[in-house]
């Protein structure tokens, strides 16, 4: 006889209310994915230099266009609420402090992939078209390229595009503002 296995599923609401009330700890990097939460993998030491050169390269560039959150929440539905490792966010006189981004606030989200290249590709890339994330970064940091998701479907990205060092990029709805990929990658 199989022994089926119960899986409680969250929702956004008792997913903050947990994280509110300190059932996880500072140094635990957890995210909801589909109603569950997920430990996120440690950084190696190329991901947190690679987000840091990110905010630094669209500070400087986008300046008053875009807000830029670093690792923050993003709510796309009531059971998902990940955290991407950089978003370009449509500028709010409060800076999100009232009500946490949803898809339509959002320009690009970017994850920085070094260990997790299947998983994001598999389940994050998927989870943000599923929710109408216009357009994504996925920073390939161990093939070092830049694959760019664009034009979201239910069952994906219409546009997937590989950057290599050498090539330009823009973001989609910040055409004026050209990015290269050794920039985003670093030396």
């Amino acid at each position: 006889m199989a022994v089926q296995l119960l899986r409680q599923l969250f929702t956004v609401d008792q997913y903050d209310k947990m994280l509110e009330a300190g059932i996880f700890t500072g140094n635990e990097r957890v995210e909801l994915i589909r109603g569950e939460i997920i430990k996120m993998s440690p950084m190696g030491i190329r991901h947190p230099a690679c987000v840091k050169r990110l905010n630094k390269l669209f500070f400087l560039r986008l300046g008053e266009a875009v807000t830029v959150g670093i690792q923050d929440p993003v709510r796309l539905n009531n059971t998902s609420e990940p955290q991407p490792d950089v978003s370009l966010l449509q500028e709010r006189p409060d800076f999100y402090e009232t009500q946490k981004p949803q898809p339509e606030n959002v320009f690009l989200l970017i994850e920085v992939s070094d260990t997790t290249i299947k998983y994001d590709r598999e389940i994050k890339v998927p989870l943000y078209a599923e929710n109408n994330i216009v357009e994504v970064w996925l920073v390939n940091l161990t093939e070092e390229c830049l694959e760019v998701y664009r034009q979201p479907r239910a069952n994906g990205y219409e546009i997937v595009q590989t950057f290599q060092r050498g090539e330009n990029v823009t973001i989609q709805a910040l055409p004026n503002v050209t990015f290269t990929v050794d920039e985003i990658l670093g030396n």
